[in-house]
């Protein structure tokens, strides 16, 4: 292999690579038997100033529902607001929005 080909072989599979990395996901995985109703968690003391509960949730497993226990973790920055995990139904069935931080 020459020079000249292997470099523009490195450049193609940077630019593949990159492409990739930034696509956006765009598909949902839909599931068709509605999540089970949430569980109720005592919360434990906050470990400190600066953290936030993040509740637990249902994930599809791909067979079925599992519970996700909810957890405390440290804001990213001040003043930033947990958006929780959703559940959400339209024509096609259940998918999840999943949680985040704003």
């Amino acid at each position: 292999m020459s020079l000249n080909s292997l470099g523009m072989t490195l450049i193609v599979g940077t630019a593949l690579t990159v492409a990739t990395a930034c696509a956006p996901a765009t598909g949902r995985v839909y599931v068709r038997a509605r999540p089970p109703a949430a569980v109720f968690e005592a919360r434990a003391a906050s470990p400190g100033p600066g953290f936030t509960w993040i509740g637990g949730f249902y994930r599809w497993t791909g067979r079925d529902y599992i519970w996700i226990p909810g957890h405390y973790e440290r804001a990213p920055r001040p003043r930033a607001a947990w958006v929780p995990e959703r559940w959400v139904h339209d024509r096609r069935g259940w998918y999840l929005v999943e949680g985040h931080w704003r």
